[in-house]
């Protein structure tokens, strides 16, 4: 038999079978690709995904777990991609780096495990593990997804010079926290940050005697808070 009519589909109730079976997919291509399936016609089809289906759950009954095999969809990190002068995210850059990383981990599993999942593993003897992307990305981000301070020269200079400056900044700023301390200018909480900025939290009665930029008041007005002169 090389056809099933859709008669006997509709009668099988098949659809059902599909959207019950979709309720288990995570991802909306997984949904949307599970409701397009049709029932297998070959018996040999049949048999082969009947064996797949049967080595993946020994799996879980066995020492031997597959790795898990979840990404998230790249469609739109490959649009961009394509797109001249386009810039991805760094969350887009780590997608596009975990599924090959997914890829190289099952056959690197089954090539190892080939006698307990010979039929999982046939379907990807013939795909080759992609170290380029990891490596090429993991040259640029570490481990917790931020842009490394050496992912290129200029970037590296760049940095060094901000943290340069921020240390003096840090510095003027130490100096002015204590001279207004030592005065007793300053509240019992001393400094806070506004604005991604550090203050000083300069009592109100104060506040003029404190050089720099007033960036706000407590809710009593008992405090200013002030950014001191660099």
């Amino acid at each position: 038999m090389s056809r099933i009519s859709s008669k006997t589909i509709q009668d099988l109730e098949f659809n059902v079978v599909l959207e019950q079976a979709s309720s288990f997919c995570t991802t909306t291509d997984g949904k949307k690709n599970m409701l397009l399936l049709e029932p297998l016609t070959y018996r040999n089809a049949v048999k082969d995904s009947l064996q797949h289906t049967n080595e993946y759950l020994q799996s879980y009954a066995s020492e031997y777990r597959i790795p898990n095999h979840g990404f998230d969809p790249i469609e739109k990190e490959l649009q961009l991609l394509s797109i001249e002068n386009s810039t991805l995210e760094k969350d887009s850059i780590r997608k596009l780096a975990v599924l090959p990383r997914t890829v190289n981990d099952h056959i690197t599993f089954f090539k190892k495990q080939q006698l307990l999942f010979p039929k999982l593993f046939y379907r990807l003897e013939n795909i080759e593990k992609n170290e380029y992307i990891p490596q090429a990305v993991d040259a640029v981000l570490d481990r917790f997804g931020e842009v490394k301070d050496d992912a290129s020269p200029d970037l590296k200079n760049l940095r060094r010079e901000m943290n340069s400056v921020k240390g003096q900044l840090n510095g003027s700023f130490g100096a002015a926290l204590s001279h207004y301390s030592q005065m007793d200018y300053l509240d019992e909480i001393r400094e806070t940050v506004i604005e991604n900025r550090r203050v000083l939290a300069v009592k109100a009665m104060y506040r003029r005697k404190v050089k720099g930029k007033v960036m706000g008041s407590s809710k009593t007005g008992s405090i200013s808070y002030i950014e001191p002169e660099r």
